[in-house]
């Protein structure tokens, strides 16, 4: 594939687009972000709270702790976070730095101010809308279709910014039909690796760290090093359960970031670190593991692509079977068998549900 291929440069950029730093489940960040984004507009510390959101973000919301909350869980815990300590520049490490003092303020205002959660469905599978009310002033701002999308903010009933929401389109995102995995394939073959070398090594970077910690650390049911303690350390065990590390230090608190894929922590991180055990453990060069990665981020995004991000399946699928291609291509395979690495994969776990994000995500 030539670099004046329209392919070349989309996929390029897809990668960019995806592969964001998030600092927790990206579900409650994003609300946080809506939050911090409102409170901004609003001017101060909100009187009340009103936070409507999607069935689908219900769900991912309610059952996960929400980092540097001290163990906060929930869509309350989420918004006062992104109220009170929210950066609304850092967007999804939104709740990145936050002090002892901003901890304690966050409890305090859950404990004084009316926060009212409602389910609103306006057709579309990821939405939240936060008003702020303080005296005569309010602040109403909308997230839609992925999770730094700001389509609408008003102060005051004056609409500030206002993007029409057409259905589920994810507006201002370069076109994700143009991956298949034909394309793709040739794409990681001809790649000039420094294009992409910048956003995949800091995904190798964030999420082998926060796998190294949950390996380390005691973070929900210890999953990783249980794989670890059943099964022996041999490459396959030792890639499942740095995976699965990651995940539960990710959904019980973990204040490292994470390179997500697809809007998701769980599967930047599985779409990646098995990619790199493996690599490691067959010890070919950077540039071929890189290759190796972009093959598993572009069909897990291929794949997740029709699904959309929010969805009642589990994600973790579509990014296991993108990281069996990333380990198929390091093993030699070839296209064919590649992709039909995909379809197994698919084929044997394929309609996994999702009932919501939580710490048995690492399972």
């Amino acid at each position: 594939m030539e670099k004046s291929d329209i392919r070349y440069q989309a996929y390029v950029s897809i990668l960019e687009e995806e592969l964001k730093p998030a600092m927790g489940c990206t579900e409650p960040i994003a609300i946080a972000y809506c939050a911090a984004v409102a409170r901004e507009v609003l001017g101060g510390l909100p009187e009340k709270v009103k936070v409507g959101a999607s069935g689908s973000m219900i769900k991912n919301v309610k059952s996960v702790i929400v980092p540097n909350t001290d163990h906060l869980k929930g869509i309350p815990a989420a918004a006062a976070a992104g109220i009170v300590a929210g950066d609304p520049k850092k967007e999804l490490e939104v709740i990145a730095s936050v002090t002892k003092e901003q901890i304690a303020a966050m409890k305090e205002f859950l404990q004084t101010t009316p926060v009212e959660v409602e389910h609103i469905d306006n057709g579309i599978t990821f939405d939240i809308i936060v008003t702020l009310t303080r005296g005569t002033d309010t602040s109403m701002v909308r997230i839609a279709n992925y999770h730094t999308n700001v389509v609408h903010i008003e102060k005051n009933g004056e609409v500030i910014r206002d993007i029409p929401v057409n259905g589920e389109e994810e507006e201002g995102l370069t076109d994700r039909s143009l991956l298949d995995m034909e394309h793709i394939w040739d794409f990681i073959h001809t790649v000039d690796v420094n294009d992409i070398r910048e956003v995949l090594e800091r995904q190798k970077t964030y999420n082998m760290a926060i796998a190294r910690e949950g390996m380390r650390g005691k973070y929900g049911s210890n999953i990783g090093a249980l794989l670890l303690d059943m099964n022996g350390n041999d490459v396959r065990t030792r890639a499942r359960a740095m995976a699965a590390a990651g995940s539960d230090a990710r959904m019980n608190g973990c204040e490292l970031p994470v390179i997500i894929n697809s809007g998701s922590g769980n599967q930047g991180i599985t779409a990646s670190v098995p990619v790199i055990v493996y690599a490691t453990e067959l010890g070919v060069d950077e540039d071929t593991m890189y290759r190796a990665m972009a093959l598993s981020d572009l069909t897990t995004i291929h794949q997740k692509t029709p699904i959309g991000r929010l969805s009642a399946y589990c994600g973790a699928v579509s990014a296991g079977a993108g990281s069996g291609a990333g380990i198929a291509y390091l093993s030699g395979a070839s296209y064919d068998e590649v992709v039909h690495t995909v379809i197994n994969a698919v084929a044997i776990i394929s309609g996994m549900v999702c009932d919501g994000a939580k710490a048995s995500c690492a399972a």
